[in-house]
């Protein structure tokens, strides 16, 4: 046996080389590379860049409160540089003459520098003031938005809490800015909060002496408040927020009924180039308009008010709009809320109205989407958003949410409302009382009904076409109107959606005759399933619109069938 041996080249001879072009290694293109060979981001970015997103004048909604939130943050970083936030005791020497060698506190006196001395700065606290009014408006119409047209059905759920959440801490946090200038006025909405703390059993005055770091007023608050709004808080709003878009970029965008568009697709422009150049350019329309506002109106004019003392109020204060129901919840709470026990008396009607409800709203709200899935069973997917009129129920419940709100909202002003209507301010708070309870039920009933009307008038049009007023005379001397049928794409929307019956409740027993466990609790379901679903109008069916067609009357047999709920509820057009 003879062996021969080869070098390591001879082994490689017959390989083909490779040849490796060199990559880029200048300009942005250079970079993106070098990024990419060591993180390998291209792919995740390449994937968010041919997003779909749909086109809609109300999804603008959330990009308004996205970019109020912007610019609150690049405001706040302005105002950050000049603010002190202490509440050791100056005498002013600015340029405001009317309040020179008046004694107030380094906060309130820094703002008014950055008012009168700083270059601009009147203009970035108005932008700033502004820009947060308007960022809780946005939130608040979005999640009107969300809630009317079933957005917040599986699978987002989570981004319905996480957008409760920031809507809540939103108002935690103009609260927390509306305080830190120290003046008169929002010095007596601090003292009243103090108040409020006061009423928590039991821990209410330690609780008031850990925060203010001693007896009211004290030194402390201020540098506290302003690490909480400028740190603590826009930290875990700003995380809420990205969790927020990270979740719709996983779920896929909602988009309205319409030809072409189903559960399984979204209908609209990608993220880059078009979507990022449109969103880009109604940011500078919203930061144009809201500097556009603060340039014309003025807004928390401090120096009317003068620097906080304890002993002083001022006449007529009101709280911002957004905390008006808190303050008017407060206002109708009837005296007999006091409890004896022990020796000592616990009055929980100011903690109910002041401290209870902000949180029990929010968590009401928040529970929502559980409590209609678990009143429905459905447990599907839903990227397709409802008509307001196709959810009646739905909608009614949130029409009375808004008028009991509305309520407590008018009520925080009852003393105003007295004044200046020279109106008794017991008989206000008496009718506000009653209207809390009773406008509700009748926004409920009344909305529902529209909702169901509007569903009936759907449903004639699908069948019979528009009325065009035009008198058509047959050969046999019949007389009727002719109507124009509904051209596909609108007919489209008003029959896409699907007919959802209430819950049926399974057998008592099982097939041994023992009782099945949950009965009771099952009753209750199928009662509120049927109170949710039982006034619906199912939508026209294709047999229906065939007999419409073909005989004017024809439909109505087939209404009359035991067979026509059922096809309307089994059939998607």
């Amino acid at each position: 046996m003879s062996t021969s041996t080869r070098s390591t080249n001879d082994l490689r001879a017959d390989d083909i080389r490779e040849v490796r072009t060199p990559r880029r290694s200048g300009g942005v293109g250079g970079v993106a590379s070098w990024v990419d060979d060591r993180t390998g981001a291209a792919k995740g970015l390449r994937y968010m860049m041919g997003k779909v997103f749909p086109d809609h004048w109300s999804f603008m909604l959330g990009e308004v409160a996205m970019y109020s939130m912007i610019i609150c943050l690049i405001t706040g970083v302005f105002l950050t540089m000049w603010f002190v936030p202490s509440a050791g005791h100056v005498e002013y020497d600015g340029s405001y003459v009317p309040l020179k060698g008046i004694h107030m506190s380094e906060a309130y006196r820094s703002t008014l520098n950055i008012s009168f001395d700083v270059r601009g700065g009147l203009l970035i606290r108005q932008i700033h003031h502004w820009a947060a009014l308007l960022f809780v408006v946005a939130i608040v119409c979005h999640m009107f938005r969300v809630f009317f047209t079933g957005a917040f059905r599986k699978p987002r759920e989570i981004n319905w809490v996480i957008g409760s959440l920031l809507a809540m801490l939103a108002l935690v946090e103009g609260f927390a800015g509306y305080s830190l200038p120290d003046d008169l006025l929002s010095g007596t909405g601090l003292r009243a909060a103090q108040g409020f703390m006061l009423t928590i059993p039991v821990i209410g005055s330690y609780f008031v002496y850990f925060l203010f770091g001693g007896t009211f007023p004290g030194e402390a608050i201020i540098p506290r408040l302003f690490a909480a709004h400028v740190l603590l808080l826009p930290a875990i709003m700003v995380g809420l927020l990205a969790a927020h878009l990270v979740l719709v970029m996983v779920h896929k965008h909602t988009q309205y009924p319409g030809p072409g568009r189903t559960n399984d697709n979204v209908v609209g422009y990608p993220l880059m180039p078009v979507y990022t150049a449109k969103a880009g350019g109604f940011f500078f329309i919203v930061f144009g308009i809201i500097a556009l506002i603060s340039s014309l109106f003025t807004i928390n004019a401090i120096w009317n008010y003068g620097p906080y003392e304890p002993t002083q109020v001022t006449a007529g204060s009101q709280p911002d709009w957004y905390m008006g129901f808190a303050d008017g919840a407060l206002r109708l709470m009837p005296g007999q809320t006091e409890v004896s026990f022990g020796g000592f008396t616990f009055t929980y009607g100011i903690l109910i109205g002041s401290l209870l409800l902000l949180p029990l709203v929010y968590t009401l709200l928040g529970a929502y989407p559980f409590f209609e899935r678990w009143i429905t069973g459905d447990q599907r997917e839903h990227h397709l958003l409802q008509r307001p009129r196709n959810a009646p129920t739905r909608t009614a419940i949130g029409m009375a949410a808004i008028s009991a709100y509305t309520v407590l909202w008018a009520a925080a002003g009852n003393d105003l409302i007295a004044t200046h209507l020279h109106l008794s301010i017991n008989d206000i708070t008496h009718t506000f009382q009653v209207a809390f309870f009773v406008l509700p039920i009748i926004a409920f009933i009344t909305t529902k009904r529209i909702c169901i009307a509007l569903q009936r008038r759907d449903r004639e049009l699908v069948l019979h076409g528009r009325e065009t007023g035009q008198i058509i005379r047959t050969a046999e001397g019949r007389f009727y109107e002719q109507h124009q049928d509904l051209d596909p794409y609108t007919r489209w929307t008003l029959v896409q959606h699907e007919r959802d019956t209430p819950l049926e409740l399974g057998p008592a027993t099982d097939a041994h005759g023992i009782p099945r466990p949950g009965t009771t609790s099952d009753k209750r379901r199928a009662r509120l399933s049927r109170w949710f679903f039982q006034d619906d109008v199912p939508a026209v069916t294709p047999a229906e619109l065939a007999a419409a067609h073909h005989d004017g009357a024809g439909h109505e047999a087939i209404e009359a069938s035991p067979d026509a709920t059922e096809t309307s509820g089994a059939t998607r057009h």
